[in-house]
């Protein structure tokens, strides 16, 4: 499959089907293409308004033929509502630093990933990630990558967030944090974080991957309104476009 953008091909491949990691007793296929060469960025822009995913060199979109439980989804950061909810979890974290460290990886970055992972998704592949691995996640970008790290005022690491930069906004690759301080909701900060800088440079989206209606795990995604979902006719208001049939 090829699509035409300009005086370039875009090349898709399908995946083998393979066992399903967000729904039990479903397989998974994926539509994919590598991102490589001088226009990678350029590519990449498009293919993530398409509903597409970045890992490492690859960007790639749920293709399952029985089931469309997927669906990508961008909060409009340039429409976002700060709610009472949000407000106080902003309070709560208004003494952190954020630090924009690029591709800079650490080891204090990688214990903080270890111990999140080990608590958060200690059943997943993840879990076995290891140091050169993490390195890998980071650095095998052919876009434009950055790092923010959240610290406390004495200095202690805890909340990172992998983010890509396109040019209508910011898209949340992998984010971990220090999972003993449930008080903070770091997870929550950490979104709120990127959408006011998304908003700050203008930029109207914050691109938050995947949403499975069905899965508790990604129901938080769906709590930062106004939040679009990509489907058959595009991007539209999540909850319009969860009501459709075979949506």
């Amino acid at each position: 499959m090829t699509i035409q953008r300009s005086l370039d091909l875009i090349v898709f491949h399908r995946s083998r089907t393979m066992q399903c990691p967000y729904i039990d007793g479903e397989e998974e296929t994926q539509l994919f293409t590598e991102l490589s060469g001088v226009d990678a960025q350029h590519s990449y822009d498009h293919l993530s308004r398409n509903g597409f995913r970045r890992s490492h060199h690859i960007a790639y979109r749920p293709a399952c033929r029985n089931c469309h439980a997927c669906v990508p989804v961008r909060v409009r950061a340039d429409r976002f509502e700060v709610s009472r909810p949000w407000r106080r979890i902003m309070k709560r974290n208004d003494d952190l630093v954020v630090t924009e460290v690029g591709q800079r990886v650490t080891g204090e970055q990688y214990e903080l990933f270890r111990r999140y992972v080990r608590s958060r998704h200690d059943d997943g592949d993840m879990a076995r990630m290891t140091g050169r691995d993490y390195f890998d996640m980071v650095i095998a970008s052919p876009v434009e990558t950055t790092l923010f790290e959240f610290r406390t005022p004495e200095g202690a690491l805890i909340a990172v967030c992998l983010a890509d930069r396109m040019s209508d906004g910011y898209s949340a690759v992998y984010s971990f944090f220090d999972p003993d301080l449930t008080r903070r909701s770091l997870g929550s900060y950490v979104i709120l974080w990127l959408v006011e800088r998304a908003r700050e440079n203008g930029l109207p989206h914050v691109y938050l991957g995947f949403w499975i209606e069905s899965s508790p795990k990604m129901t938080y995604k769906s709590r930062f309104r106004p939040i679009e979902g990509y489907g058959p006719d595009g991007w539209q208001d999540l909850e319009t476009l969860a009501r459709k049939p075979g949506a």
